[in-house]
């Protein structure tokens, strides 16, 4: 039997959550026996782990879908790199001749229907739920997935926010949670109270990340008495260098300059997990949530909030708290029932790390997007 081929697609070659579970994806198919060729749109972390994984990267431009396109300007300069980025697209399909184009985030929008333009079956991997804008504007980010033959969406949330104005995709959807791998060993805490306490959020440095909110919890427990201090792991996207200084000034302006670190972007973040005492993923949008897979498989208490795909990650509340979005308020309440009942809190984190082990296991989601792309060359 021939060797099969797939043409894989991502925007970034970063190391942050999408481009970790792409990572997964490539693993899948490399380890199954495919011959896997990459596009990405520049070199970095990311590529280096792929060719290690015998996967062949190559450079190809890639127009990437942002929140500017949305404006006239934006458009414009979109649809201008689509049309430069036409002949190299098309010059790799030919080339690679692929038996499935995989397309992971719907950020890359032109790839889908040319890979369907030349008949290719391909696969489409969401991980955005963008549930904010206007119906029309939904529909029409969702629309180039009907060019998919199948479209895996990564929580119920996500496969909700893509179907709801495009009932039409429902048939293509297949739910499959990301593979998250975890530390050798979770962390082993004392049932004392924790003094000082130690908060981590790990993660972009972003406003959908909720990291203000992080900060005014923290400033609302040092208010009422409380010795906590807290973490930042993670850089800003380019352009959001704003957000950066106005966490800053936040920061200054509660006097917490001694007690929030701003620790930049980790690639490895078993560390910062162990010492820390509770994790927190203060959401204002998340399709999934990574971040609280990794705090569970870690042995971290994790506290979350009620956006999109986070509540799937601790099962409706059983491996976490789940608190209202938006709120420090109630984020710094949470925090404090977790002390209140300081084993409790550790016993739902025992637990919550045999649940991650099973219900997001890196094996389980290969398995799962690898069984993906031979049932596609089956039907075809």
């Amino acid at each position: 039997m021939a060797r099969r081929t797939a043409l894989m697609v991502h925007p970034s070659a970063e190391l942050y959550g999408s481009d970790r579970i792409f990572r997964e994806s490539v693993i899948a198919l490399t380890a199954t026996g495919w011959r896997v060729v990459v596009a990405l749109p520049a070199e970095g972390p990311l590529a280096d782990q792929l060719r290690e994984q015998g996967a062949e990267v190559v450079l190809c431009p890639t127009p990437v879908l942002r929140k500017a396109a949305l404006r006239p300007a934006g458009f414009l300069r979109l649809l201008l790199d689509g049309l430069k980025a036409l002949s190299p697209m098309v010059r790799l399909l030919r080339r690679t001749r692929p038996d499935v184009v995989y397309i992971n985030t719907v950020t890359v929008p032109l790839w889908l229907p040319l890979a369907r333009l030349t008949r290719r079956a391909v696969i489409a991997h969401v991980h955005e739920a963008e549930d904010s804008a206007p119906r029309p504007i939904r529909a029409a980010l969702a629309a180039p997935l009907l060019c998919a033959t199948v479209v895996v969406a990564n929580s119920e949330a996500t496969a909700r926010v893509i179907t709801r104005p495009l009932p039409l995709l429902r048939r293509r959807i297949r739910l499959v949670y990301n593979g998250v791998a975890g530390p050798d060993h979770p962390a082993q805490r004392g049932r004392e109270r924790p003094d000082p306490v130690r908060i981590v959020l790990v993660g972009r440095l972003s406003p959908r990340k909720g990291t203000d909110l992080a900060v005014r919890a923290v400033a609302r427990l040092r208010a009422d008495g409380h010795d906590v201090v807290l973490d930042l792991l993670g850089s800003a996207f380019t352009g959001y260098e704003w957000y950066e200084r106005q966490l800053d000034d936040l920061i200054r302006r509660h006097g917490l300059t001694e007690v929030v670190g701003v620790r930049g972007f980790r690639t490895d973040v078993w560390d910062a997990f162990r010492n820390a005492d509770i994790a927190l993923v203060p959401s204002r949008f998340e399709p999934f949530g990574n971040t609280s897979v990794e705090a569970q498989l870690a042995g971290t208490p994790v506290i979350v909030t009620d956006v999109q795909g986070l509540p799937e990650t601790v099962a409706g509340g059983r491996y976490g708290r789940i608190v209202p979005a938006d709120d420090p308020d109630a984020l710094a309440e949470a925090i404090r029932d977790c002390l209140a009942d300081w084993p409790g809190t550790l016993d739902t984190a025992a637990h919550a790390v045999e649940h991650a082990r099973k219900a997001f296991s890196p094996q389980r989601y290969r398995d799962d997007i690898a069984g993906l792309a031979a049932d596609i060359i089956r039907r075809r």
